[in-house]
């Protein structure tokens, strides 16, 4: 099958006080026509940063400093950005994390999910604003119509977040990446709000990438996973294989940490020892082996690539030659 977005190789580095940080190392991702990927990992892994480079929305201080990424047959690193503006929104759709801070407070809902219909498909303004209505009562949000004048304050945590997916799905983009859509929402609203995005990408034959740090989130609703740590991808396959099979230390050390309903009363819960590395100052070799209880000699000093261990199945590990 043809990939819809291909990053080869992807390199980023960032401009800092303290000289440049380098946030992502070769990332390598694929992503097919109505398929969902997620991306998990901790804070600092490079999640945001591939997204954000996706869509050339780095800022000042970031550049892409190697490698490509192929959109639909364009290359999205050397286009100019009047074509990335064309197609910013329209045909890749980006949900923010905290959406109180992504809207415009001093302009109506109806305005904001409007907007997108009127520049990049040419239709009045009324009809991009009844659109804005329809789209309002897809995501299911009561009153729709009504509420097309009202503003971001006026709505709960949990109808704001809808409000982000129809303003994502106004234009019917090929790929909607969604960064930790569902955080500081509480859990039923999560459930909600990623069925919705499920449901709602898959009417439309689109592709969604999910960033997350949840794994159940993973397990429920992603096709294929791709785990990242200190900037690289240290492990990729279906998410039926990954929960089947964990093959990388640090995507172990993960699992393990996912509380258990059957888990014995009182019992400690796994960590994974040490803090995520400071990517101002990366460890030699395998960033992950200071922190990894099956490190030897190689992995100081040399940075593993990821390897097939099976058809659809990688990691980047010096374990596959055990």
């Amino acid at each position: 099958m043809d990939s819809l977005l291909s990053i080869s190789n992807l390199s980023v580095k960032f401009a800092t006080e303290r000289g440049k940080v380098q946030a992502l190392d070769g990332v390598s991702l694929s992503v097919n026509a109505g398929e969902t990927l997620a991306i998990v990992g901790e804070s600092g892994s490079g999640k945001s940063v591939t997204a954000l480079s996706i869509l050339g929305l780095l800022g000042d201080s970031g550049q892409v400093t190697d490698g490509a990424i192929e959109f639909d047959g364009e290359d999205l690193v050397n286009v100019s950005a009047q074509r990335l503006r064309e197609i910013r929104g329209n045909r890749i759709a980006f949900i923010f994390q905290e959406p109180m801070s992504s809207l415009n407070p001093v302009l109506t809902i109806g305005t904001q999910v409007a907007e997108p219909i009127w520049l990049h498909h040419k239709k009045s303004w009324p009809e991009a604003f009844a659109q804005a209505g329809e789209l309002l009562q897809r995501v299911a949000i009561p009153d729709a119509a009504q509420r097309l004048n009202d503003y971001p304050h006026q709505f709960s945590g949990g109808m704001r977040q809808r409000v982000m997916i129809a303003m994502a799905l106004a234009c019917q983009p090929k790929l909607i990446i969604a960064d930790e859509p569902t955080t500081a929402l509480d859990v039923t609203v999560q459930a909600q709000i990623l069925s919705l995005m499920k449901n709602l990408t898959k009417e439309l034959n689109s592709s969604l990438i999910l960033i997350t740090h949840d794994l159940g989130v993973v397990a429920r609703y992603a096709d294929q996973v791709a785990v990242m740590y200190g900037g690289r991808v240290v492990e990729r396959a279906s998410a039926a294989d990954l929960y089947k099979s964990p093959q990388h230390p640090y995507t172990q050390g993960l699992m393990q940490s996912i509380p258990k309903l059957d888990g014995d009363p009182g019992s400690r819960l796994y960590t994974i020892d040490g803090q995520p590395p400071d990517l101002s100052k990366l460890p030699a070799g395998c960033s992950f082996h200071p922190r990894c209880p099956f490190a030897r000699e190689q992995c100081t000093t040399a940075k593993p690539s990821l390897q097939d261990i099976a058809p659809t199945h990688q990691r980047a590990c010096f374990g596959y030659e055990r």
